[in-house]
């Protein structure tokens, strides 16, 4: 804006404009940037870490089955010198743990194919090739830990080139190792159509997306995820079309997701996440004077005190709470402001009043908030900020699946290094 341009503006447009230019930078807690683009200064005034007074503290358990027990037994008395013989009783003191990794070193097993003359026609016979010789030499086990440290560890092709050297011994170019991934993405390929055939039975399901790059070009991760299944997926696009193609016609009765367009239209009802509005209005709260923003914040505190205790109420409480949050978000919405930040906040809130409480009509189903979505997108988000995206689609594509099967295993308890060398084994 030029000087002229300012000449124009009137006085209440002028001390508007300064208004503006005065008000503080959005933070995660106002917003949905990451923690980690907070000014340093906000960070030095916040709360420290640890735990809070009150927390009952917590200690390693002790195992039931050590692979050594060592009883350290005195042998003469530190009183009168006298001896202490071994078969006198004993009463247990305290049990310690000392806790070592053994040296691991690649187990080669060489396979030596022989030949022999039939003593009886003199025809010479070699064995056949067995098994274990053909394809990789390498076993699944180390498929399974390049697999693991690549895509849950966020190691680069160097510094998983370097690990596997220097805690195994193992040398490997980056080549092999790019085959050696390839090979084990094969594996998970079935469990990935799995999940995708399970998620289209779903009645609830959550998603989101976020930035990665992938052969130097800006694309998207996305996640879905239902009650028993998680499937994650890459794509040049942000589009809606991402969503049709993972449905393939099954309309769920709710779906859960931020505001974004392409998120929306997908299912009978829709559950907008509340905590994404939350940070919005605590950011005008901050900035503003203007009481609405104020009692919208207390709104939904409300909403999400009733969130916690949602299982426990009768259907037609819920109904009823329902009602009166709905009519108290009305008197709240239509409540004239002069504040451009809270017009625009009531707007935004309004265009999305039906999708706000839908998680009172599916008690213990439906979520308040898309968080779920957001925890399953943070490793790769992770693996972006480390690695800087994917070479290829096909190890985009592969690392999704691989996601796909261990998130969905985790559903039902399962370790993910242990769903890893159980899918690459098999």
């Amino acid at each position: 804006m030029g000087r002229s341009d300012l000449e124009r503006l009137s006085r209440e447009e002028l001390i508007e404009l300064v208004l503006r230019l005065q008000r503080p930078d959005k933070t995660s807690r106002t917003s949905s940037k990451p923690p980690a683009t907070d000014r340093k200064e906000r960070r030095e005034r916040s709360k420290p870490g640890g735990a809070k007074p009150g927390h009952e503290g917590h200690s390693r358990v002790m195992r039931d089955n050590p692979d050594a027990v060592v009883d350290h037994q005195p042998d003469r008395c530190a009183c009168c010198g006298g001896d202490l013989h071994g078969d006198l009783p004993v009463e247990l003191v305290s049990v310690s743990e000392r806790i070592e990794l053994p040296a691991v070193t690649p187990v080669v097993t060489q396979h030596r194919r022989l030949a022999v003359q039939c003593p009886s026609c003199g025809m010479r016979v070699v064995a056949p090739v067995p098994e274990a010789a053909r394809g990789t030499p390498f076993g699944p086990r180390l498929h399974a830990v390049a697999t693991y440290l690549k895509t849950f560890q966020a190691l680069s092709y160097e510094r998983l080139q370097a690990a596997l050297s220097d805690l195994f011994g193992l040398s490997l170019s980056q080549d092999g190792l790019m085959n050696l991934l390839q090979r084990a993405q094969w594996h998970f390929r079935s469990g990935r159509e799995e999940a995708v055939s399970t998620l289209r039975r779903a009645a609830v399901i959550a998603s989101d997306e976020t930035g990665v790059r992938i052969e130097g070009s800006n694309a998207y991760h996305w996640v879905f995820h239902a009650a028993d299944a998680v499937v994650h997926t890459a794509s040049p696009t942000r589009g809606a079309v991402v969503v049709r193609e993972m449905m393939d016609g099954h309309r769920p009765a709710v779906w859960i997701s931020d505001r974004y367009t392409a998120q929306q239209g997908h299912a009978a009802a829709h559950q907008t996440c509340l905590a994404h509005l939350a940070r919005d209005v605590a950011y005008v709260v901050e900035v503003s004077d203007d009481p609405i923003p104020w009692r919208l914040q207390l709104w939904l505190q409300t909403v999400f005190g009733l969130a916690e205790r949602v299982t426990d109420l009768a259907a037609s409480t819920l109904a009823a709470k329902r009602r009166t949050l709905d009519r108290q978000l009305g008197a709240i919405l239509t409540t004239p402001s002069r504040c451009d930040l809270t017009r625009d906040l009531q707007a935004k809130i309004g265009r999305a009043r039906d999708q706000l409480l839908v998680f009172l009509a599916h008690p213990g189903a439906v979520e308040p908030t898309n968080n779920g979505s957001e925890r399953l997108l943070r490793p790769a988000v992770v693996q972006r900020k480390m690695t800087n995206g994917y070479r290829a689609m096909w190890a985009a594509e592969g690392e999704a699946a691989i996601r796909t099967v261990v998130d969905t295993a985790r559903l039902a308890g399962h370790s993910p290094f242990g769903t890893i060398l159980k899918t690459v084994g098999a």
